[in-house]
């Protein structure tokens, strides 16, 4: 839960339509929903609190929760916040979104921040953490054996539970660059990148994304304003608006948020 008095999610805005031209797909109402926390931290602590309530949905439903969660800076107050949570992490399967192919231990791992927050601070079987195998030197046939993990857990096509997606200041969502050919892959789970910001990558593919239960977008600061409105309208000239929309909710700052307009809703928390 949020804060009290002061710390306050603003109400839940009405439903988005995507814009002209978005990218749709039979099953794809073409809507978002969005709350907005009044800081990051907040954000953060509410998409914690949306990911518990999912997991004890999904372990009530299927018996487990298959989870894969992106890397960057801001979702490490969500880790903080999620190891706090009462999640039953012997029904976790955690996979990631995406990871850099940087040394093992490397501050710019995403598994470093991962095991640092949150793996070293719950009760999570080590084999249900599927890391990507990025210490490969063939970064595509790793990825090709990455998909077959996925199947292997999820069956085919693996369905996620949950993935939590971030938004960068250019518009990339998980390692989805624009321009990369990654971007346009239709026939795989998992793909390895070009080089960005000095790294190659791996990546779940559009295909796996849109194949969730739900995708849980937390977007926070200012720099993420000017793409948070193209996210919101479905925007297909960048990577994040190809994502299907109708499964989505996103958590956003105040900040981040600063440029939508703001629409009339119910009320009150939003809820999963």
């Amino acid at each position: 839960m949020l804060p009290e008095a002061g710390g306050r999610p603003r109400p839940m805005r009405s439903r988005w339509p995507a814009a002209a031209g978005a990218r749709r797909t039979g099953a794809d109402a073409g809507a978002m929903r969005i709350v907005v926390a009044p800081d990051a931290d907040a954000a953060a602590r509410h998409a914690a609190g949306f990911v518990a309530r999912r997991a004890a949905r999904a372990v009530r439903a299927r018996g487990r929760f298959a989870l894969a969660l992106s890397g960057g800076r801001t979702p490490l107050a969500m880790l903080q916040w999620l190891a706090r949570e009462p999640v039953d992490w012997r029904r976790v399967e955690l996979f990631q979104v995406d990871e850099r192919a940087a040394p093992r231990g490397s501050g710019e791992r995403n598994l470093s921040g991962l095991e640092r927050l949150l793996l070293s601070r719950v009760p999570i079987p080590r084999a249900q953490v599927h890391a990507m195998p990025v210490d490969e030197p063939d970064l595509e046939a790793a990825a090709a054996a990455h998909a077959g993990t996925l199947a292997g857990a999820l069956g085919e096509p693996p369905v996620l539970d949950l993935v939590h997606l971030g938004l960068g200041s250019d518009g990339h969502t998980a390692s989805l660059m624009p321009g990369d050919a990654a971007t346009r892959v239709a026939d795989a789970w998992v793909a390895a990148t070009d080089a960005h910001g000095g790294w190659r990558r791996m990546t779940l593919t559009l295909p796996a994304i849109d194949a969730a239960r739900c995708v849980l977008w937390l977007v926070c600061g200012a720099s993420k304003a000017p793409m948070l409105g193209r996210l919101m309208l479905g925007d297909p000239t960048i990577p994040a608006g190809l994502v299907r929309r109708d499964r989505a909710r996103v958590v956003a700052d105040e900040e981040a948020a600063a440029l939508l307009p703001r629409r009339s809703a119910a009320p009150g928390r939003a809820r999963s």
